[in-house]
């Protein structure tokens, strides 16, 4: 290879180079930015829950969560809502979860894990692990068996 072609061939590769940091880097950016209007519609769910919840000491039924649901901006970036009102009791400490959705990143350095909605109306990222642990402490048996033979209907 002569010399004009090495230069040739070492900007090819730079700007490849280039272009492909810039395109992860954009799948990332998107990734990160849904990831956090998905948690600021799920802080807006909480916030509607937990007035609700002040108002009438329970928290609110899933066919409201549903119409409110309607009206938040960014709801949309969800997914399916997993909520769990209907299992918990009226003195249930304020760190149980209230609702929860999954996310999942094939193409992003971002790690898979759930936004979760606790009873206290706060919102938190956590990872698979942590999450499951954390939901089969909560769980009941009757609420387990129900969750596998209920077919998953997305609100």
């Amino acid at each position: 290879m002569n010399k004009r072609q090495k230069a040739i061939m070492v900007k090819f590769l730079t700007w490849m180079a280039i272009w492909v940091f810039l395109v992860v880097g954009m799948v990332n950016f998107k990734d990160w930015v849904n990831r956090r209007e998905a948690m600021r519609a799920m802080e807006q769910l909480g916030q509607v829950a937990l007035a609700y919840r002040k108002d009438t000491g329970e928290a609110p039924p899933e066919s409201y969560v549903t119409r409110v649901r309607e009206d938040i901006s960014g709801a949309v970036r969800l997914g399916h809502l997993s909520y769990r009102a209907l299992w918990i009791e009226p003195g249930a400490a304020p760190d149980t979860i209230l609702a929860y959705t999954k996310k999942t990143y094939r193409s992003s350095l971002l790690s898979d894990g759930y936004i979760v909605l606790f009873l206290n109306g706060t919102v938190k990222w956590m990872d698979s692990e942590e999450f499951k642990s954390l939901l089969a402490g909560q769980q009941s048996e009757s609420e387990i068996e129900m969750l596998r033979q209920k077919p998953r209907v997305k609100i």
